[in-house]
């Protein structure tokens, strides 16, 4: 299991961040990093399905060794051998051997609920976290201050002798609006984290008083419509309710999408731009009421005059009265707020009012300055101080924002999930044999069996005509008997090793098919498909086709062949019981269809109902943070049970279902055998031999089990082949473009000079959705540096995914160095440009590895890189140094160090084009200055496109192209465009300046 626990690591790190690894042309790499992990995890499915083979052999078998000591015991002890006792004996071994053939499936599953209880036990005796001592339920009216921490340390790693945050003392008064400034990785939101009591306080004291509502930096966002997560729970008031989406800048937007706010969000907010997820969980927080708001760096996602406007109307307005903690990297509005913390190394290095602070921290000082000597700002500051004010932001709106569509209403984005209705046939059984060539060891273990049974068959005859023959001497009988015995283990271990090599070669191909075409698929496919759906198969269903399915599949045909062979030779000596035994086929054949028909529309629904399960823990892990700030902890809880009781329902009634089967074929059974007893009774004296009609008996009492365990097995096969159904319905994703296109590679050296040529480009996400990208054209020379700028939503990232081929054309060409890159493999197109994403992403591993996953280059490039970076000392401070460790999603990195870490994989790459999509929205100021210059010197000859929200990054840039609905309004170089009066960026530019000015003169 711990095996199989590191590939679906590795599976849900790489499906979660499958964006991603597209952008970098990594998805090689990590396929094959779970193929490692799969081999591993094959060579222990190996040994259990060889030692489950080795079980069978030996349950299987052990009739033949108990007959052997029970007739060698007779004969050494001179006891006469008689039809009466023979069959006797052989009439309650048939009874016991099946029970018996089952003992090693029930310590199979002994053994694996032992297992998976002693981790359950492991998990729910794991310590739980403690805030109950920091968030207190004393009236909030009733103190004086919301928030006290007295001398308190806090660690992540409680027992750490180094602290995460040290000596913090803190004191916040009801409706104190405080803002957290400081570097990258001072420890700005493990302070919030710490007051949220999310983190061990390990010395001094922390209480806090009221009803806390936060915000976290990476927006969380469930799967559902908008008003579930902005309501979060809480009773609709439609008054409040408005006036939430009002203050929070969304009205706009919900008036663009097609179900307002009933529109669906798919699995983490996929079709919302950052700006958009940010906003929303700003209106999640303002609607809860709360009487203190924990807002962790909420602007950063957003544009400057979004900005500007969620700050007047949400701080200062919406909040007025609510004590307010902000992390924010944006000096401007500091100067509005009654206390500014500068943190630095885990500590708070000064609390006091903004121009105290300004007056008295050299420190402060140089972080509020930084942003005026951030790249442009002189050459902004030159224009806006010579030019009108310009339009206001309500004009700014109706201007460009009156002039976008709604989009036309089409389908949600998450589908129904895909099942199979009614019965299949023999489709999925057939795709599963024809693996590997699965269907030749299926034969040889079928007829194995067949052999198997026929022996038996031989063995129980040949006791039948001659136990009474006293020409045979009992040392004949029983050494005859012995050897038909002993070769019927040969079928037996050619069964048992036929099965495990279907069962292994089977489970790789289908496992190596589907990896394939997950990793192939395109991000439409991520983007409509909640990854519980995708997991559910890579965990459960594929489990089920590693274990159950081989094993399922022969025990059904073997169970079959048994009860057969019983009711053959049954009518065999009594061919009269046929009237009976006929009419009793046909009926249990009908109970067994009329069964089928619902058991595999409930072990559907069980499959269905699991993903929607998986979903929900995860995307509940995930929030876990969010939610108890929210203290919606039992709401979770009760919706976990609701699903789980969902996903039990199905597999209760499926399990009903098979006892309702069983009860009545138990009753077939009997029938046919009071039959054939009747029918003994009945024939004239002498017509059978005395061992023939022990034997018939003893093989019409076995009859009964057998019948009941041929149709078990088989229902059972029915239920595991719907998890091979599963995973079919994802091997046959329509796929991206080919990775490598050998007829028209493109040279080593491409793009050598980094021209980038968009010719009339439209872009729509699926065939039923109208076009985000309307028409736009433009030309990027060589080594320039472009600026893309926009409202929220416009369109800027979907242009970037365009560049990268995320999304294809439906309209139109992009042209790099003359260079058709719909005519190139994706990997040749992606592993040649360089790119700072919008989520910073980091994996599972050392710092090394997350730096350079494929091993290209050294560690002093590596050190190199980290240096310019501004990473070198937080590394070194690490025993380990570049082989410290990053946790699952970089969570033990601050997000403005995970963004750092982007921008060392990009000058690693030193691609010629290199594309920046917000690369710099969760760094402070200061450190945006040395990065751009970073950028600048280190790729000076590059193409550098920037997808920005502060104005300051884009001022220098060679042209700056400003969309607005999917459409390219303008497109020149930035100082000509502020020069003009309806230009977009001059307005965008304006407004930034304005409120920048409020630092001063507030």
């Amino acid at each position: 299991m711990a095996a199989q626990d590191e590939r679906l690591k590795a599976c849900s790190e790489a499906l979660v961040n499958m964006k991603v690894l597209k952008l970098y042309a990594w998805e090689v790499h990590f396929k094959n990093v779970i193929e490692s992990l799969r081999m591993v995890e094959y060579k222990w499915l190996s040994a259990v399905q060889l030692r489950k083979a080795y079980n069978g052999l030996l349950f299987w078998s052990s009739p033949v060794l108990v007959s052997a000591a029970t007739f060698g015991a007779c004969y050494f002890l001179n006891i006469p051998l008689h039809a009466s006792n023979v069959f006797t004996f052989v009439a309650t071994l048939r009874l016991v051997q099946d029970p018996i053939r089952s003992i090693p499936d029930v310590i199979g599953v002994v053994i694996q609920a032992k297992v998976a209880f002693t981790r359950i036990v492991n998990f729910l005796e794991a310590p739980e976290l403690q805030n109950s001592n920091v968030r207190q339920k004393r009236n909030f009216k009733k103190v004086d201050h919301t928030i006290i921490i007295k001398s308190a340390n806090f660690s992540w790693e409680g027992n750490s002798p180094n602290p995460t945050l040290r000596n913090i003392n803190l004191e916040v008064r009801p409706g104190e609006k405080v803002a957290i400034c400081g570097e990258v990785g001072s420890g700005k939101s493990t302070l919030l984290a710490a007051i949220l009591g999310e983190v061990p306080n390990t010395q001094g004291t922390i209480h806090v008083y009221g009803k806390i509502a936060y915000v976290s930096q990476n927006a969380w966002i469930q799967t559902g419509s908008i008003q579930e997560n902005i309501l979060f729970g809480s009773v609709m008031d439609g008054r409040r309710y408005q006036e939430t989406l009002e203050r929070c800048s969304l009205v706009k937007d919900l008036e663009l999408l097609p179900y307002g706010d009933l529109t669906e969000i798919g699995e983490r907010g996929v079709n919302l731009s950052g700006g958009q997820k940010q906003r929303i969980q700003l209106a999640r927080a303002l609607y809860q009421d709360a009487d203190i708001y924990l807002l962790d760096d909420p602007f950063s996602a957003v544009d400057a005059h979004t900005a500007t406007s969620l700050f007047n109307e949400y701080i200062m307005r919406a909040l007025s009265g609510k004590t307010v903690l902000l992390v924010t990297h944006q000096v401007d509005f500091l100067p509005a707020f009654d206390c500014v913390l500068l943190m630095a190394d885990g500590e708070i290095q000064r609390a006091a009012p903004y121009h105290e602070l300004l007056s008295s921290s050299q420190e402060f000082q140089d972080l509020v300055h930084a942003h005026k000597e951030t790249a442009g700002s002189e050459r902004l500051a030159e224009v806006t101080s010579s030019t009108k004010q310009g339009a206001s932001l309500q004009e700014i709106k109706k201007t460009y924002l009156g002039k976008q569509q709604k989009a036309p209403k089409g389908s949600q984005l998450i589908k129904q999930e895909e099942r199979e209705i009614g019965d299949t046939g023999f489709k999925p059984y057939l795709q599963y044999l024809n693996q590997n060539k699965g269907y030749i060891y299926f034969a040889m273990a079928s007829l194995s069996h067949v052999m198997f049974v026929a022996c038996q068959i031989s063995q129980n005859s040949w006791m039948a005509v001659n136990v009474d023959n006293p020409q045979v001497s009992t040392l004949r009988l029983i050494v005859v008997y012995l050897v038909i015995g002993f070769s019927s283990t040969l079928f037996l271990l050619s069964r048992s090793l036929s099965v495990v090599v279907l069962g292994l070669q089977s489970s790789k191909s289908l496992f190596s098919q589907l990896l394939n075409s997950l990793f192939r698929a395109p991000m439409s496919f991520y983007d409509s498909t909640p990854l519980g759906r995708i997991l559910s198969r890579v965990s459960s269903d594929l489990s089920i086709v590693d274990i159950d399915v081989p094993f399922s599949l022969v025990f059904a045909v073997g169970a079959t062949t048994n009860a057969y062979s019983n009711l053959g030779v049954l009518a065999v000596v009594t061919w009269q019981v046929l009237f009976v035994s006929i009419p009793m086929i046909y009926f249990a054949i009908r109970l067994q269809r009329y069964y089928f028909s619902s058991a595999k529309e409930l072990m559907r629904l069980d499959g269905v109902t699991k993903s929607y399960v998986a979903n929900h823990l995860a995307e509940s892990v995930a929030g876990a943070m969010s939610i108890r700030a929210f203290e919606e902890e039992e709401r979770f809880f009760r919706k976990n049970l609701k699903l789980i009781d969902e996903n039990a329902s199905p597999f209760f009634h499926s399990f009903a279902a098979k006892e309702w089967l069983i009860q009545r074929l138990e009753t077939l059974s009997a029938t046919v055998l009071s039959s054939a007893a009747l029918c003994m009774v009945l024939l004239p004296p002498g017509t059978f031999s005395p061992g023939f009609i022990g034997m018939a008996l003893s093989y019409g009492l076995s009859l009964n089990m057998s019948l009941v365990y041929s149709i078990q097995n088989q229902c059972t096969l029915a239920n595991h082949i719907i998890s091979v159904e599963r995973l079919n319905q994802y091997m046959h994703i329509p796929s991206e473009a080919p990775l490598l296109i050998e007829e028209n590679r493109p040279p080593a050296n491409w793009p050598s000079l980094g021209k980038v040529e968009i010719v009339d480009l439209q872009i729509r996400y699926r065939p039923d959705t109208p076009l985000v990208l309307r028409g736009i054209s433009c030309t990027f020379e060589g080594g320039q540096k472009i600026g893309i700028v926009g409202r929220t939503g416009s369109g800027k990232t979907t242009l970037i995914g365009a560049l990268f081929r995320l999304v294809e054309p439906a309209g139109g060409k992009v042209l790099v160095d003359g260079v058709d890159i719909t005519k190139i493999g994706l990997h040749d197109l992606r592993s040649r440009f360089g790119i700072i994403p919008q989520e910073p992403t980091l994996f599972n591993g050392t710092v090394r590895y997350n730096l350079d996953p494929l091993s290209q280059h050294t560690d002093q490039e590596i050190w190199e890189v980290l240096g310019k970076c501004q990473l070198r000392e937080s590394v070194q401070e690490k025993q380990e140094g570049l082989d410290s460790m990053v946790v699952e999603d970089g969570s033990n990195w601050s997000m403005g160090q995970r963004q750092l870490f982007c921008l060392g994989r990009a000058l690693l790459r030193r691609s010629r084009i290199l594309v920046l999509d917000e690369a710099t929205a969760s760094i402070d100021n200061a450190t945006d200055m040395i990065l751009q210059r970073t950028i600048r010197a280190e790729f000076a000859d590059c193409t550098v496109i920037t997808v920005a929200h502060r104005i300051p990054t884009v001022m220098d840039c060679t042209k700056v192209l400003a969309i607005s609905d999917g459409k390219l309004v303008e497109y020149d170089e930035p100082m000509k465009l502020m020069k003009r009066e309806d230009s977009l960026f001059g307005q965008l530019v304006r407004e930034y300046w304005s409120h920048s000015n409020a630092a001063e003169t507030l």
